[in-house]
């Protein structure tokens, strides 16, 4: 049965948010965040202090979109006030790595006794620390944090070895607010 569909996302104190043809620009005092939210049959609305996502004789299917388009806007609201924090543990066994951060660069050296350092480029929204034998990965936007912690634990990934006795590489211990390990 088809229904009228209307969720809001109040802002806080502090936090302010701009639309702009389907781009949505949200700030706070710990930076901003901009995301594209374009769907044809749900209209998007910035009210003073709360944003209202619409949509007029909805299915499921708009349902479960104007959902997730909420929960994305939650999220981009908690990042502006506290950044999300994703924490990787170096775990060296075999050979000792060398891991370093230089620009946008994250660079491990001898991973596993090898020869050419494995290195990737992370985006420039990222912020990553090295704290001993911990890794900090932490920005305003969710996906991004997500995107570059899983990235550096992907590059780690071995193959053609036990994996049972070749434990080394990097690994998300600590994953925005929750603990993993």
């Amino acid at each position: 049965m088809k229904e009228d569909i209307t969720q809001e996302v109040v802002l806080d104190a502090g936090v302010t948010a701009v639309l702009d043809t389907g781009l949505l620009t949200i700030q706070g005092p710990k930076g901003s965040v901009q995301r594209v939210f374009n769907h044809p049959k749900i209209a998007l609305s910035v009210d003073s202090g709360k944003i209202t996502l619409q949509s007029p004789k909805s299915t499921k299917r708009e349902k479960k979109i104007i959902s997730s388009f909420r929960i994305h806007i939650q999220n981009m609201v908690k990042g502006v006030q506290e950044p999300f924090i994703y924490k990787l543990k170096i775990c060296s066994g075999h050979f000792p790595m060398n891991v370093s951060v230089s620009g946008n660069d994250f660079i491990i050296k001898n991973f596993l006794g090898e020869a050419v350092p494995r290195k990737i480029t992370f985006n420039k929204e990222a912020n990553v620390n090295i704290d001993g034998s911990e890794i900090v990965v932490t920005s305003v936007d969710k996906e991004v944090a997500g995107q570059t912690a899983g990235s550096i634990e992907t590059m780690c990934r071995i193959t053609n070895r036990d994996r049972r006795i070749f434990q080394d590489g990097c690994y998300i211990i600590h994953k925005a607010g929750k603990d993993i390990v």
